[in-house]
């Protein structure tokens, strides 16, 4: 097979977005063979490998992913009923590219990040166009005749977050002009560089990652309000995460609590092949929502890339790449942002689709033989790092990874496990006994959690590691003997050891566990998880104290824990008091322990 050189990333002058063109020799393509989403033409000369075309009349987009001679392999993006052969090909003369602009926040998008016309339980693609016909504010901050190059800021805009105008990657120069404060279209020119206009909307390949001055290293943790993650398996700013788990373990629940509660500035969420009803849930519920940083919508600082199961599959393989793309846009500009990937599993599906029908060689259970290669590729564009302007920004990615049964050997699962930084691996006992977050203790990890020491350290809780790492201890002890007291019974048990399994109760209903539908219990801050495992550990250990004086085990056993297991409903700004009293309380109860 031969290829041909791409083009790069914008066939237009710099700083613009590239515009549909027709080619010359265009009326010589023509559509071969169509098979599902795979379409063989006959091209000209001229077009290269990843370059956008157009089929038949009804223009469906798809990408050209091989060439051999005269004839070219494409991946349609949508649906090709009614595509013969014969039918006319347009080449664009780009690779494929989406639109990035101010007014992606608070939109819901295809896989192409086409505006999506509502939000019903089937989202169904609106025109190519623009979100809205929304101005935004801007405010110049720099002046006519500055010098100026790549990743510099040109001003401000106005939003949820703050956004900023950035002199485009390819160019640099002397300002020529600049617009003066006021409301604007995301298409209004605001300013020329070097000759060249420059505005709010800028065009970017999906595959190729956008350029930075360097990649730093991920040092600042990224609270989830998760107890279970925080707490156990923390991750970092600029960090990878996989959640694999069974069917009715808890991902999207999970991530839908993430994307509502973590304190990244943006959120870019990916539904990729997932049911379309739980998207609308989704939109809805983050349009609900009041943001606890700024007060307005959480959905205004939200990107929705819905690609549900009713879709094409083959834009599920688009909607991954769109989403870095449009989180490392954000990133530029000196933002924190969390992609949310649910799931990969849909995406490596399309992936084996394609595969097939190309006839390439299949390797474990029919995966393509590039699949480690692809899922590397994208878990490799999260990353803490300054920008071309200076400034630094984040993008971390939490992919959801939804295995056959449960079965974390299968290969996307186990290849998922080699990329990243952090699993958190949902057990299906867990989540059959109601216990949410179902994040397990046993399958998890973090390798964060090292580098992430020091930083909480630096935050003013040098403790932090101690509690995590007692937390592990007397999970892992109660765990192990959990299987010996289903033998033998709580009372053949040490008391020593009866007091292990009353620690491990503790911890996971005092501490670990939350209630995703509780106002005062669906987020934690540092400070209430730290007053929650310091009040559960004091407790543990006058209950130890107790055991090794000569008290029976059975009365320890008996005292009411209750305003413990109370204490997580609690919230506000002192949130903590309550903790302590409900500590207290329980430490009065073992005083009379004899």
């Amino acid at each position: 097979m031969t290829t041909r050189r791409g083009h790069g990333a914008d066939a237009r002058p710099p700083g613009t977005g590239p515009a549909p063109s027709r080619r010359d020799d265009a009326s010589h393509a023509r559509v071969l063979r169509v098979a599902g989403p795979l379409v063989e033409i006959v091209c000209p000369a001229s077009v290269a490998m990843h370059e956008l075309v157009t089929l038949g009349s009804a223009e469906v987009p798809g990408e050209v992913v091989a060439i051999q001679g005269d004839t070219a392999t494409v991946q349609a993006y949508e649906y090709t009923g009614g595509l013969a052969p014969g039918h006319p090909v347009q080449p664009q003369s780009r690779p494929l590219s989406v639109r990035l602009a101010p007014d992606l926040l608070g939109g819901v998008f295809d896989g192409l990040l086409r505006p999506l016309a509502g939000a019903g339980d089937f989202l169904m693609s609106g025109p190519n166009t623009a979100p809205d016909g929304r101005t935004w504010p801007f405010t110049p901050r720099v002046a006519e005749g500055a010098q100026v190059s790549a990743g510099d800021i040109l001003g401000e805009i106005g939003a949820s977050v703050p956004l900023r105008l950035l002199v485009p990657p390819d160019l640099s120069g002397t300002v020529n002009r600049i617009t003066a404060a006021g409301d604007h279209r995301p298409e209004t020119v605001l300013a020329v560089v070097d000759g060249h206009e420059v505005g709010m909307v800028r065009f970017w390949p999906v595959r190729r990652p956008r350029p930075v001055a360097a990649r730093l290293a991920a040092e600042l943790p990224l609270h989830t309000g998760q107890r279970a993650v925080d707490l156990l398996f923390p991750v970092a700013h600029g960090s990878t995460v996989a959640v694999p788990g069974g069917f009715g373990t808890g991902k999207t629940m999970l991530l839908q609590q993430i994307a509502k509660w973590c304190d990244a500035d943006v959120i870019v969420y990916v539904g990729c092949g997932e049911r379309g009803n739980e998207m609308a849930d989704v939109i809805a519920e983050l349009a609900e929502l009041t943001d606890p940083r700024t007060g307005g919508r959480l959905a205004d600082r939200t990107v929705t890339i819905a690609n549900t199961s009713n879709m094409p599959m083959m834009a599920r393989e688009a909607s991954v790449h769109t989403g870095a793309t449009v989180a490392e846009y954000f990133r530029d500009m000196g933002l924190d942002v969390v992609l949310i990937a649910d799931s990969t599993s849909r995406w490596a599906e399309a992936l084996r689709e394609f595969a097939s029908r190309m006839g390439e060689l299949p390797a474990e259970e029919g995966y393509p033989a590039g699949l480690a290669s692809q899922l590397a590729a994208f878990y490799e564009r999260a990353a803490t790092v300054r920008t071309l302007g200076g400034a630094t920004g984040s993008v971390t990615v939490i992919g959801a990874v939804s295995p056959p049964g449960g079965d974390r050997t299968e290969p996307v699962t186990a290849h998922t496990e080699r990329f990243v930084r952090c699993l958190w691996s949902l057990d299906r006992d867990l989540a059959y006994a109601r216990h949410y977050p179902a994040v397990s203790w046993a399958d998890s990890f973090s390798r964060d959690a090292a580098t992430l020491t020091a930083s909480q350290a630096r935050a003013g809780d040098p403790e932090w590691a101690e509690r995590r790492g007692r937390v592990a201890h007397l999970l892992a002890e109660a765990d192990r003997l959990a299987g010996l007291v289903e033998l033998v019974g709580i009372t053949a048990l040490p008391p020593r050891e009866r007091i292990s399994v009353l620690a491990g109760r503790l911890l996971r209903e005092a501490v670990i566990q939350q209630n995703a539908l509780s106002p005062a219990d669906a987020y934690s801050t540092p400070e209430k998880t730290a007053a929650l495992v310091e009040a559960a550990l004091t407790v543990i250990d006058r209950c130890v104290e107790l055991v090794g004086s000569g008290v029976p085990a059975d009365a320890v056993e008996a005292v009411d824990l209750t305003p413990l297991l109370r204490a997580r409903e609690v919230a506000g700004p002192a949130e903590t008091a309550p903790v302590a009293a409900a500590r207290d309380t329980v430490l009065d109860r073992l005083k009379g322990v004899t």
